[in-house]
């Protein structure tokens, strides 16, 4: 489910001794020391709410004094919640806000002059779980529009360029959505999602077939209330 593990980004200006941590991870003491070691801690920064993302935040604030900032205020510590389409300022940066709920409601990701870090929006090989899939929709459209810009996801490895990613990922939306609507014509309208994750992905191991349930069960939700605002 987190691909190699999640991925703790160590962000700082050239020239600069401080730096910002974004997402530390499990509390895993002997990665959240190395990451400590890593100079002077300025922020924290949080992603989403899921616990191989901040579990490791108190442990490394009370390690180095640093604030942590996330979108969801029960994650802050010393320090207020963030905005959309806010700016943070720390070692040396600046770092836009950009909300991006689907994955999760208090998921964000953070803009860089020409990188942006994803969190689990978009991971570096396969798709992301999805929670609510017209905010998902929403969010990849935003995504979309940001081209040139490095993808540095919550997993896995860099990818080249956001606009092209994010576009990528909304296809594959799509074509899910469509297996969805075939399978319920198969199965009938009021099946289940497991009934219809077992048909719409038969191609995978059984071991994922409880993600792949939750997945379906926002793509049935979203076909629902699509269909009856239409």
């Amino acid at each position: 489910m987190t691909l190699d593990g999640t991925n703790t980004w160590i962000l700082r200006a050239p020239g600069e001794e401080a730096c910002v941590v974004v997402d530390p991870g499990h509390e895993d003491v002997e990665h959240l020391t190395r990451v400590a070691d890593c100079g002077p801690v300025a922020l924290i920064l949080i992603t989403h709410r899921h616990i191989h993302h901040v579990e490791g935040a108190p442990w490394l604030a009370e390690r180095t004094g640093a604030p942590v900032r996330a979108f969801d205020q029960t994650l802050c510590r010393d320090a207020e919640p963030l905005a959309d389409a806010g700016t943070v300022t720390a070692a040396g940066l600046e770092i836009q806000v950009l909300h991006t709920p689907g994955h999760s409601d208090d998921s964000i990701c953070f803009r860089l002059e020409d990188a942006v870090l994803t969190g689990d929006s978009i991971v570096g090989r396969g798709t992301t779980m999805v929670a609510s899939l017209g905010q998902y929709l929403d969010s990849l459209r935003l995504l979309g529009t940001i081209s040139g810009a490095v993808v540095l996801p919550g997993h896995g490895e860099e990818l080249p360029d956001l606009a092209t990613v994010a576009n990528e990922y909304l296809a594959h939306r799509e074509q899910r959505l469509d297996q969805v609507r075939n399978a319920l014509v198969r199965l009938g309208p009021d099946a289940s999602a497991r009934q219809v994750a077992e048909l719409v992905y038969a191609d995978v191991g059984t071991e994922l077939w409880g993600p792949a349930e939750r997945s379906v069960q926002a793509q049935l939700e979203y076909l629902r209330s699509t269909a009856a605002s239409g």
